[in-house]
């Protein structure tokens, strides 16, 4: 039977400590083991799928290291932020403000960065639009009354799909990116929901 936890543990010391700031301390063996193998198998299948356009794209060695790197983090990113653990670390009391979450949504503005420049032939355009669009949102998530958190989270999740199918067309080999990129922190990350956590962890 699960029960809702709100009171994570302290993180561990050291290097484990590191990694319990990261996901979330007291995460269950079955949240990192899903964090790390559905990050890994997510990431393989969009590797396969540059496989199969490689030639198309004619990627530097940079660029399909880069995309890499964003595959992995976006990804491991949405299973992650949606664990039990790590919504009690990330909303636990007093962290649940503009101040706390901002900072970890406008760096994310890199990812944009890197595809305007180096995936887009530095489309500034893509770059402002859907950084004031990431921004514009995670303030209006943050301030709205929490019952009405996860329908917004999830209509901006539109918008921003929609912003990057039709305002500006999707980047070729990384058309996922959009998607993963919102999805990770407009519904996964900034939506407070109830952290269950196992009987045992009582």
């Amino acid at each position: 039977m699960e029960h809702i936890n709100w009171n994570p543990p302290e993180p561990r010391r050291g290097l484990a400590g590191s990694w319990d700031r990261f996901v979330g301390p007291g995460a269950t063996s079955a949240e990192e083991w899903l964090q790390l193998l559905g990050g890994l198998l997510l990431t393989g299948a969009l590797v396969m799928g540059y496989l199969s356009q490689r030639e198309l794209l004619n990627w530097s060695v940079a660029q399909t290291g880069i995309a890499l790197l964003l595959a992995l983090d976006l990804t491991g990113g949405i299973i992650t932020n949606a664990t039990g653990a790590a919504k009690r670390w990330y909303h636990r009391a007093g962290q649940h403000t503009l101040r706390a979450h901002m900072p970890f949504i406008l760096v994310h503005g890199v990812h944009l960065l890197v595809v305007a420049l180096l995936f887009r032939q530095m489309d500034w355009g893509f770059f402002v639009v859907h950084y004031l669009f990431l921004s514009g949102s995670a303030v209006m998530l943050v301030q709205v009354p929490l019952y009405l958190q996860r329908p917004i989270s999830l209509t901006l999740f539109c918008g921003g799909l929609l912003l990057g199918m039709y305002l500006f067309t999707p980047t070729p080999g990384l058309e996922w990116f959009i998607p993963f990129f919102y999805l990770k922190l407009l519904v996964s990350h900034l939506v407070k929901e109830a952290p269950f956590a196992p009987e045992e962890s009582r």
